[in-house]
């Protein structure tokens, strides 16, 4: 059981590392999860107090997620449409087969919504594009440096009590 454990605990930290880049996956949720499948192998003892600080940080980190983005967005002078865009033209992003699709994606994705709200304000919707730009890639890079987090204290905690699990 402790290496089902394990090895799902690991696969959910991979998922995570996944998530924290893909928009449709809560990556430091899933990542914080593989602590909790960790810490429920039965030969590990249980620590609440880790588990605790690790689930706080991870939910702040997912509401910062939708906040972040729409931060970039206002201060830039966007709506919400250059936020929806971002979100729209990274998905797309990730079809397409050049380098950095998604970052292209979302950028476009940026432009085109602020383009459909401001359709005679191109300089404004170009800044505002930029501004959602950098509030993906802001929130992009604290979920992606959590789960890479939370991946090197899976493996503390899992070298720290590798002779209780094996």
């Amino acid at each position: 059981m402790d290496i089902a454990m394990v090895v799902l605990g690991f696969v959910c930290m991979l998922i995570g590392m996944a998530g924290s880049i893909l928009p449709v996956l809560p990556g430091t949720p899933i990542s914080w999860l593989g602590l909790v499948l960790l810490y429920l192998a039965p030969s590990l003892p249980f620590d609440w107090l880790f588990i605790t600080i690790t689930g706080v940080v991870a939910i702040g980190l997912y509401v910062l997620d939708y906040i972040i983005p729409a931060m970039g967005t206002k201060r830039f002078g966007g709506s919400k449409a250059g936020a929806w865009g971002t979100t729209i033209g990274l998905l797309v992003g990730l079809f397409v087969p050049v380098p950095f699709g998604i970052l292209i994606g979302a950028f476009v994705g940026a432009l085109v919504g602020e383009l459909i709200v401001n359709k005679t304000e191109k300089k404004l919707a170009m800044k505002a594009a930029f501004g959602s730009f950098l509030g993906f890639l802001a929130s992009t890079f604290i979920k992606f440096l959590a789960t890479v987090v939370y991946l090197g204290l899976f493996i503390y905690k899992l070298i720290g009590n590798w002779d209780l699990l094996f």
